[in-house]
C-alpha cells in the first residue's frame, strides 16, 4: 500500500483559534466550564452606549416577549454609532415562521409539551441602513434590539445593556476577537481575491432551477445542556434558537433559498439521544433520533442540534455533504460557541452548505469573496474567527449549483405556508396572503405590470400576476412544461391550465433503475461507483474489481472501512457489503482532481493466476466538520436488485418498487409520492385508460389542443357509423334467414295436422310464425277453467280454429307484418309425419280433469 503524504491547507473550518494556549478571544456567558473558551463579558473593549429613537423623537421601548402585540411590522429608529446618526429601517421577517411553526418541550416525566402560537406578529426583522441600498441588517426586537448592521466596510453588533430599559451597546463586530492579556487572533487563510476559475467539464445548469427560489423548512434542537447553559429559561433558549434562523435566512437569500423555520424543540428534561464531546458520534445519534423519532410527527426538509456540549478537538460543527432532503442525513450538530447567537448562526450556515453540497473555500479553488479576511471572509471558510463571516463565495454558489443539477434538494420547491397563524398580512412584503390576488411589493419596486402594488389586486383582464405557469398575466394551457427534468431520476412538472404555479417537484420512486441499469434512483439521484469515481479521479475513472472492495474495506483502517462504528473506531466491512465501503477505482488521472488536500492510496493485490490487480482509493482532508467523502455514497448501487444504505448492501424490496410500479399496467412509472406518471397517451392516475400521460402530481404531459380534440371526435364518429352499418347488414341478413325459416314452417302446418304433443315433449322455447294479418283473429270462448282473480292480457291474439277456412279462402302470403304466436295446446290430436309446432310457454292449459273440446281439423286434413 503507497500512502501519499497528506498536504494541510491552512487550519479547518472548526478551528477557531491557534493552538496556542494564550490566544483565547472568545466571549461567553457566565455558565461556561470549558476553560479553552471561557472569557469574561465585560472583558470586551470599544463599545459605546446608544438609546435608540423612533423617528417621531420617542424612545424605543422594548415588547414583552417574542409575540407581544406591540411588536409592529414596519419599524424605524435611529441610534449613534461612532459620531454618525444611522437610521434602521426594518420590516418582520414574515417567511421566518411557517404555517403550523410548533415549540416544543418536556414535562420532568418525559411528557412532550407542543405550542402552536396563534398571536399575530413576532419580533425578528431584517431591513437595511438608510441611505445605504448594499447594507443589510438582521435584528431582533423581542427584548431589546440585538443583532449585526453591516453597510459599506463596516459591521456593528448591537445588544441591550444589561440592568438598562432602553440602553444599549453597539461595537465594531471585529472588537469581539480580542481580549486583555491575548496575543490576538491570527487567521491562517490567505487573502481570497482571485476570480473563480471556469469549470468547463461541468454541464450548464437548468436556469429554472437556479431561478426558482428554494425553500427550507428547518426544526432547530436545543439539547439538555445548552439549555442548562442559558439558564434552564425555556423562553429564553426558543428565542435564541429563532434568532439564529432569522440570521440564518438572511445569509442565504443572495442564493436564492430562505430558511423557515417549522418547529424549535428544547430538551429541558435530558437528552432524546447520545450526546457526547465526540462529534461525529453525536451526529450520527442527532441523524438517528430525527429519522425514527423527529420526522414521523414533524414534517420537514432539514434538522439542526445546537449543544451546549464542547466537541473534542478544534470541531465546533459537523454535517454530512450532499444530503439535503434525504431522510438518514439530512441534518447536522452545532456546537454554540459565542454568547452572540451570531456565532451558531454562522455555523449552523456553514454545516447546511454541506447538506447543500457545498465544499470548504481552499486556496486552489480560487474563490472569489466580497469580504476581505479581515472583514471575517465568506462563510464556507475551512477556518474562521472574529468578525463572522456572513456571505457566501463564488465556489459555494458553484458547488450549490452543481448540487441542484444533480438533484440535490429535491423537497426544496414548494413554498411553505406562513404567516398564517405568525406575522399577520401586509400588502407589499412580495407573500401573497389570504385576501390577496398577487403582491409584488412595495409600489416603487414593483414590476409587475399584472398586479396593483397598492391594492394587491390583479390588474383588469388579468388572471394571474406570479407563478411559472402565469405568461402576460394569463394561465398557461396544460401541458405546457414548467420545470424540466434536472437528472435521470428527476421527473419533469408541467402547467396543469388551472393554476398559475408549477406542481411541486416530483421525482422516481426509491429503487427505480437508471442510467440503464447501472444504477437505482435514491432521493432523486441516480449514484453509481462509476459516477463517484470520475468525480475523484476525473474522466477515463471506472470502478475497479470486487475483489479490491474485498480486501481492501475488509482492514478496518482509515483507509478501508465502513464507516464508523458508535465507539468512533473504523469498522470492517462484511464481504456482503464491501461495495459500501471506501470507493476503489481504477483509470483516471495520477492524482485525485478534487484538490490537494486529499491522498492516494493504492493497493496492489496479487492473483493466483498470476499478475496483480491495482485498486486505487483516496482519503479526502475536507475538515473536522464532514464525513468522509471517499466512502460509498448512499444510495448506490452494489448488486443487481440491491443498494447501499447505512454502510450496508439491502435489497430494494425495501423500497416498494415493483409492488407500487404494478397500478401502472406497464404504461408508466411511480413516483416518490407513489402514484404513476403515465406515458403521453395514458391517464393517470392508473394509465389504463386514454389521456395525456402525466400524473396527479406533476400534471399532464401534453396539451390537448383543438385540432387533437376534433380529430379524435371524428374518428369516433366514423367508428360508430362504421359499427352501426355491420349491426344493419348483419340483422337484414338475419331477417332474411328469419322469413324463409318462418316461410317454411307455415307451409309445412298447412299441409300437416300435428297432434297436440305431450306436455313432458314440449321444449320450453317459442317459434314465432310470420304470417298474414288476415289470419290474426280475436280469441272466442274456449271450455277452459279460468283461474280466480285478474289475468294478465295475453302479448298476442289466438287464432281461432273452431270454423274451419278453405284453401282458396286463405289470401296469399305477403311482406311479414308481426310475428305469429305458436297455436294453443289443444287436446285429441294424433302424432301425424311431421314433428309438431312446440306451445308457447305462457298458454293457459286446462286442468287435468276438465273436458276437453274436440279436436278440429287444420286445412288440409283429411
Amino acid at each position: 500500500m503507497i500512502l501519499h503524504p497528506l498536504r494541510a491547507l491552512g487550519e479547518h473550518r472548526e478551528r477557531l483559534f491557534p493552538a496556542n494556549p494564550k490566544c483565547f478571544s472568545l466571549s461567553l456567558g457566565e455558565n461556561v466550564e470549558s476553560p479553552r473558551l471561557q472569557v469574561s463579558k465585560n472583558q470586551l473593549k470599544d463599545y459605546e452606549i446608544t438609546t435608540p429613537f423612533l423617528l417621531n423623537g420617542e424612545q424605543w421601548r422594548p415588547g414583552n416577549g417574542i409575540y407581544s402585540k406591540n411588536h409592529p411590522a414596519l419599524l424605524q429608529f435611529v441610534i449613534q454609532a461612532e459620531n454618525q446618526h444611522l437610521v434602521i429601517e426594518l420590516e418582520r421577517n414574515e417567511g421566518l415562521l411557517a404555517r403550523g411553526f410548533t415549540e416544543t418541550h418536556y414535562l420532568q416525566d418525559g411528557t412532550d409539551v407542543v405550542l402552536t402560537r396563534n398571536h399575530t406578529g413576532h419580533c425578528y426583522y431584517h431591513g437595511q441602513v438608510q441611505g445605504h441600498p448594499e447594507s443589510s441588517v438582521s435584528l431582533s426586537a423581542c427584548s431589546g434590539l440585538r443583532g449585526i448592521i453591516v453597510f459599506g466596510n463596516n459591521s456593528y453588533i448591537l445588544e441591550p445593556l444589561e440592568g438598562a430599559a432602553n440602553e444599549h451597546k453597539i461595537y465594531r463586530a471585529e472588537n469581539l476577537r480580542t481580549a486583555p492579556g491575548s496575543c490576538g487572533h491570527q487567521l491562517d487563510i490567505p487573502a481570497m481575491g482571485a476570480a473563480a476559475r471556469a469549470t468547463s467539464q461541468h454541464p450548464p445548469y437548468k436556469r429554472e432551477t437556479l431561478k426558482t427560489t428554494k425553500y427550507v423548512e428547518l426544526v432547530i434542537v436545543a439539547d439538555n445542556r445548552e439549555f442548562q447553559r442559558q439558564g434552564k429559561d425555556v423562553e429564553k433558549i426558543k428565542q435564541r434558537l429563532i434568532e439564529i434562523a432569522n440570521y440564518v435566512d438572511k445569509f442565504y437569500r443572495p442564493l436564492n433559498i430562505r430558511v423557515a423555520l417549522v418547529g424549535v424543540e428544547v430538551w429541558n428534561d435530558m437528552d432524546k439521544c447520545s450526546i457526547s464531546q465526540d462529534p461525529f458520534t453525536s451526529l450520527h445519534e442527532f441523524l438517528d433520533w430525527r429519522k425514527l423519532k423527529l420526522l414521523p410527527r414533524k414534517a420537514h426538509d432539514n434538522a439542526q442540534l445546537i449543544s451546549g456540549v464542547y466537541f473534542q478537538g478544534t470541531t465546533i460543527g459537523m454535517a454530512p455533504i450532499m444530503s439535503m432532503c434525504t431522510a438518514e442525513q439530512s441534518g447536522g450538530v452545532v456546537m454554540d460557541h459565542s454568547e452572540n447567537p451570531l456565532g451558531a448562526a454562522v455555523t449552523l450556515a456553514h454545516e447546511l452548505g454541506h447538506n447543500f453540497g457545498m465544499n470548504h473555500d481552499t486556496l486552489e479553488r480560487g474563490c472569489n469573496c466580497k469580504a476581505s479576511t479581515d472583514k471575517g471572509g465568506c462563510i464556507m471558510n475551512p477556518s474562521t474567527g472574529y468578525p463572522f463571516p456572513m456571505v457566501f463565495s463564488s465556489c459555494s454558489r458553484k458547488d450549490l449549483e452543481n448540487s441542484l443539477e444533480k438533484g440535490v434538494g429535491m423537497c426544496l420547491f414548494n413554498l411553505p405556508e406562513v404567516k398564517e397563524s405568525f406575522g399577520g398580512q401586509k400588502c407589499g412584503n412580495g407573500y401573497v396572503e389570504d385576501g390577496e390576488e398577487c403582491d409584488c411589493g412595495e409600489p416603487e419596486e414593483c414590476t409587475n405590470r399584472c398586479c396593483n402594488a397598492t391594492t394587491c389586486a390583479l390588474k383588469p383582464g388579468a388572471v394571474c400576476a406570479h407563478g411559472l405557469c402565469c405568461q402576460d398575466c394569463q394561465l398557461k394551457p396544460a401541458g405546457i412544461p414548467c420545470r424540466e427534468s434536472s437528472n435521470s431520476c428527476d421527473l419533469p412538472e408541467f402547467c396543469t391550465g388551472a393554476s398559475a404555479q408549477c406542481p411541486a417537484n416530483v421525482y422516481l420512486h426509491d429503487g427505480h433503475a437508471c442510467h440503464g441499469v447501472d444504477g437505482y434512483c435514491y432521493n432523486g439521484i441516480c449514484q453509481t461507483h462509476e459516477q463517484q469515481c470520475i468525480t475523484l479521479w476525473g474522466p477515463g475513472a471506472k470502478p475497479a474489481p470486487g475483489i479490491c472492495f474485498e480486501r481492501v474495506n475488509s482492514a478496518g483502517d482509515p483507509y478501508g472501512n465502513c464507516g464508523k462504528d458508535s465507539k468512533s473506531s473504523f469498522a470492517k466491512c462484511e464481504p456482503r457489503d464491501a461495495k459500501c465501503g471506501k470507493i476503489q477505482c481504477q483509470g483516471g488521472a495520477n492524482r485525485p482532481v478534487i484538490g490537494t488536500n486529499a491522498v492516494s492510496i493504492e493497493t496492489n493485490i496479487p492473483l493466483q493466476e498470476g499478475g496483480k490487480i491495482l485498486c486505487r482509493g483516496t482519503h479526502v482532508y475536507l475538515g473536522d466538520d464532514m464525513p468522509d467523502p471517499g466512502l460509498v455514497l448512499a444510495g448506490t448501487k452494489c448488486e443487481d436488485g440491491k443498494i447501499c444504505l447505512n454502510r450496508r448492501c439491502q435489497n430494494t424490496s425495501v423500497f416498494g418498487v415493483h409492488k407500487c410500479a404494478t397500478k401502472c399496467h406497464g404504461r408508466g412509472v411511480c413516483n416518490n409520492k407513489k402514484n404513476c406518471h403515465c406515458e403521453a397517451d395514458w391517464a393517470p392516475p392508473f394509465c389504463d385508460k386514454p389521456g395525456f400521460g402525466g400524473s396527479v402530481d406533476s400534471g399532464p404531459i401534453r396539451q390537448a389542443d383543438n385540432k387533437s380534440l376534433t380529430i379524435g371526435v371524428l374518428i369516433t364518429i366514423l367508428c360508430l357509423i362504421f359499427a352501426g352499418s355491420i349491426m344493419y347488414l348483419k340483422r337484414k341478413n338475419f331477417m332474411r334467414w328469419l322469413f324463409t325459416s318462418k316461410k317454411t314452417t307455415i307451409e309445412k302446418l298447412r299441409s300437416v295436422s300435428p297432434a297436440r304433443p305431450s306436455s313432458s315433449s314440449e321444449p320450453n322455447h317459442v317459434h314465432p310464425t310470420c304470417v298474414s294479418k288476415n289470419l290474426i283473429m280475436k280469441p272466442q270462448n274456449t271450455t277452459t277453467q279460468k283461474r280466480d282473480g285478474p289475468r294478465r292480457p295475453l302479448p298476442y291474439q289466438i287464432i281461432d280454429i273452431s270454423t274451419p277456412l278453405k284453401t282458396h279462402e286463405v289470401p296469399p302470403l305477403k311482406t311479414p307484418q308481426r310475428v305469429l304466436p305458436p297455436l294453443p295446446q289443444l287436446p285429441g290430436h294424433q302424432a301425424g309425419p311431421e314433428r309438431p309446432l312446440p306451445a308457447h310457454p305462457s298458454l293457459r292449459l286446462s286442468p287435468a280433469g276438465a273436458p276437453r273440446a274436440a279436436p278440429k281439423p287444420f286445412p288440409g286434413d283429411g
